[in-house]
């Protein structure tokens, strides 16, 4: 059996775990997340823990994907995730007004982008954008969308980038 499969998944104080036949759904202080949970995976709460069997030997990878993805959703709903964002390049900012994100990269345009329900996109300088919720799947998603508006270039390194990436530079042409 798989070895993410038999670990079990520790429920926090404050978070709840709801299992339906079709469907697995987490409640915390964060919010709540739901899933769609496959008929041959049984997921039981024992002593605080989640723990996860398939009742196929064909799903045990199937049942450490679920398990991880289980994991993530207890994580998120309790202490939430986030990722953060640099602003490299002269005169490249952010700002967010309301749910929206403002962005000057460079065009000749702002670019406006709007956070999804259950996103909050903070900015504390005008260089750095954070985007924080309880979905990581989301969270992530937003990030690398915002990131896809200005990617940095491998010149001089200018563009929107994770806060630990390191970008690879090339060596300009020499005459």
């Amino acid at each position: 059996m798989s070895r993410v499969a038999k670990k079990p998944v520790v429920l926090p104080k404050g978070v709840e775990l709801n299992i339906q036949p079709e469907l697995v759904s987490v409640k915390g202080p964060k919010g709540t997340l739901s899933l769609a949970k496959p008929s041959d995976i049984e997921i039981k709460v024992e002593d605080g823990n989640a723990v996860l069997s398939a009742n196929d030997p064909s799903q045990i990878a199937l049942t450490g994907t679920l398990r991880a993805i289980v994991a993530n959703m207890v994580h998120g709903v309790s202490t939430g995730f986030e990722r953060k964002l640099e602003l490299v390049g002269v005169g490249y900012r952010a700002a967010v007004q309301g749910k929206d994100l403002n962005l000057s990269l460079g065009y000749s345009h702002p670019v406006v982008f709007q956070a999804p329900e259950g996103i909050t996109i903070t900015t504390p300088t005008q260089t750095e954008v954070v985007v924080a919720g309880a979905d990581k799947q989301l969270v992530g998603q937003v990030a690398a969308k915002i990131r896809g508006f200005r990617p940095p270039e491998p010149y001089k390194g200018k563009g929107v980038k994770y806060s630990d990436e390191t970008i690879i530079r090339k060596e300009a042409k020499k005459a």
